[in-house]
């Protein structure tokens, strides 16, 4: 699923190449692509048709679109949603929806998997113009508002392991099962270590490393596996050659030389050093 660097690559496509233009019309190809929509095809097209895009924001791994008129297209890309933008009439495989630009570009939503969606929706006049949907979701690291005093009292009262806390989303937004993994290798940390054992040192260089590995994943436009995440022009990122732990089971690890391994977390999979990440015995 992409993270908090893949959909800022993808927002920032958006800010360059949709911002400014007027959608002229609208064709839904999937009906579960707005099924969070629950006016239902008809509304979602009437509330787009004819408005003009001032903006494109996220938070978290959530996009949107403001409009005009102060609504906005809110937009999960699940585990292989794809926001492209084209000027030809090529219609790609998984297309879900279609935004015809007056400039004569389309912007196009495709899914293969169907996990992502649309939905139109309002912006929050008393939250900084975040959709009522995502007050839930918690500032990401990255944002110049994000309170690390308070992520550390909060990270206090959690019983529950470090990485546990870092994908807890209402938390602490925009990290998922990649960059979780590279933080707490650079920060010889065990993914189950109790939160509430963490100093303030160790939450400093723990989001100092979150923040890193993010920025570096950024200047690399992400990272990609396969073809499923890719920038608004269709190209993929290439922070995978970079990764130091996370997907290199029985690969050495970069500072120790120890093969890493991969453990069952959370019906995922994490990746350590054994000798670099151990747990501490107190933890827990």
């Amino acid at each position: 699923m992409p993270e908090l660097p893949e959909a800022e690559v993808v927002r920032r496509g958006l800010a360059q190449h949709v911002v400014g233009r007027t959608i002229r019309d609208v064709e839904v190809f999937h009906p579960r692509a707005i099924r969070r929509h629950a006016a239902g095809l008809r509304d979602f097209v009437d509330r787009l048709r004819g408005q003009t895009v001032v903006d494109a924001r996220r938070r978290g791994k959530f996009l949107w679109l403001v409009l005009e008129n102060n609504s906005a297209v809110l937009c999960h890309l699940g585990m292989s949603g794809q926001m492209l933008v084209r000027d030809d009439d090529v219609q790609p495989t998984h297309l879900r929806v279609a935004f015809d630009l007056t400039d004569g570009t389309r912007l196009l939503f495709v899914d293969q998997r169907t996990f992502g969606g649309l939905m139109v929706t309002d912006t929050g006049v008393d939250n900084d113009g975040v959709p009522p949907e995502l007050e839930h979701i918690a500032r990401d690291p990255l944002d110049p508002l994000f309170d690390p005093s308070d992520f550390q009292a909060r990270l206090r009262t959690r019983d529950s392991g470090i990485k546990r806390a870092l994908l807890d989303q209402t938390l602490i937004s925009g990290i998922g099962n990649i960059y979780a993994d590279e933080a707490l290798w650079r920060s010889r940390m065990h993914y189950a270590r109790n939160a509430r054992t963490l100093r303030r040192a160790d939450v400093e260089s723990l989001l100092a490393n979150v923040r890193d590995v993010m920025t570096e994943a950024l200047d690399q436009g992400g990272t990609s596996f396969d073809a499923l995440y890719v920038n608004v022009n269709g190209q993929s990122g290439y922070f995978s050659r970079s990764l130091d732990a996370y997907g290199r089971a029985g690969e050495p690890c970069g500072r120790c030389g120890t093969s890493l391994v991969r453990e069952p977390f959370m019906n995922r999979s994490s990746f350590r050093c054994p000798r670099c990440q151990r747990l501490p015995r107190s933890s827990g």
